[in-house]
């Protein structure tokens, strides 16, 4: 996968509407803490996880392609899948973000819906999450 760049990752949070401290986006050095860098690092293991998912049903497809790739993503923090509002109304927390993806299958595009969630606290981890991916209900197929 290719990662925005330490800049364009603050940039983006700013126009979000966050208030991100720009030294938490650099890549830890000998002068900086060791949280600093955390955040981008963070957010690329989060993708890396969230790809490996995506293929996991895209294996199902395999016979119609074998090098599915993503096209595009977007992400829709105050917006809550179906799936999360129905759980939210039954008492359940809502995730702290979504994202849409868009998977290219050999021509076909194809919906995918991620919502993420914060996990317990784990010892000796930065942070916990829990990703749910599904396709998006768009069409029968899905």
């Amino acid at each position: 996968m290719v990662y925005p760049s330490e800049q364009m990752f603050y940039n983006a949070m700013q126009r979000k509407g966050w208030e991100p401290n720009e030294n938490d986006m650099h890549a830890a050095s000998s002068n900086a803490p060791a949280a600093y860098g955390q955040v981008v690092a963070i957010h690329n293991a989060v993708n890396e996880q969230t790809w490996k998912e995506v293929m996991k049903w895209e294996k199902l497809h395999c016979d119609e392609c074998q090098q599915p790739k993503l096209l595009k993503f977007q992400g829709k923090p105050d917006q809550l899948s179906p799936k999360a509002r129905i759980q939210s109304l039954l008492g359940y927390k809502p995730p702290f973000d979504r994202h849409d993806w868009i998977v290219d299958r050999c021509g076909k595009q194809v919906r995918y819906v991620i919502d993420f969630y914060s996990g317990k606290p784990i010892a000796d981890k930065p942070v916990s999450y829990h990703l749910d991916v599904r396709p998006a209900l768009d069409r029968w197929r899905s």
